[in-house]
């Protein structure tokens, strides 16, 4: 093993910490390098041992990002991952465009959450299946596309549209390449094609993007 998943775990309640921290812990590439209860206790985190991934609880936030832009400023390298008990869209888009890498409520599995630690520091973003199906009913024509303009989306081949029509559907890329027939490997190169020609930054908003101008017979297939 070249080296393991350094990980920081911020949450105000010490029992849901715990079982975090021990759902981790199982996994011999993953190390708990801090814990905290705090936002103070993250910017700290982040500072003395510059972790791989923070898994962040929200509600020390205070639905206030400030913190989360602070840690990303002084360590962009640092992956946050939010756990959320309940999330709104706007909260979600807000976190994503300070940098937040990933999104989790907290009725996920601990298989979930140890495959999304993995997932954002491999450099992906993720964020809960049932979020992102719950983002994409609620986004009408143009809330997610509007401050890019509107218009057809760029020109996509038709497997990066039927990749695209797979991933609005809040799925993996594991499980975009078993439908497919594809390698995972492959399935992240299209993703990548895809992101930069979508002029998105992460699978999100691609999703969104691709839910507000896609035919609805591709989405649904």
């Amino acid at each position: 093993m070249i080296g393991k998943i350094r990980v920081g775990v911020i949450d105000k309640h010490p029992l849901f910490r715990d079982g975090v921290i021990l759902a981790l812990n199982s996994q011999p590439d993953i190390e708990i390098v801090a814990q905290g209860a705090s936002v103070w206790d993250a910017i700290e985190v982040a500072h003395k041992c510059q972790p791989d991934v923070i898994v962040l609880d929200s509600s020390t936030l205070d639905f206030s990002m400030g913190a989360v832009e602070s840690i990303l400023q002084q360590h962009p390298t640092i992956r946050i991952l939010i756990l959320a008990v309940t999330a709104d869209e706007e909260h979600v888009y807000t976190a994503l465009k300070r940098g937040v890498r990933g999104y989790l409520l907290k009725g996920a599995s601990g298989t979930e959450l140890i495959q999304t630690v993995r997932v954002l520091n491999q450099g992906q973003s993720f964020i809960s299946p049932s979020l992102a199906a719950k983002l994409l009913m609620k986004s009408g024509p143009g809330s997610a596309s509007e401050a890019r303009g509107s218009g057809h989306l760029p020109h996509l081949t038709p497997r990066e549209q039927q990749i695209l029509s797979i991933l609005a559907q809040g799925r993996s890329n594991k499980e975009i390449g078993n439908k497919l027939d594809l390698s995972e490997k492959t399935i992240k190169h299209h993703l990548t094609n895809i992101l930069q020609k979508l002029r998105v930054r992460n699978r999100v908003e691609a999703a969104l993007m691709a839910s507000n101008h896609l035919p609805q017979s591709l989405l649904a297939s």
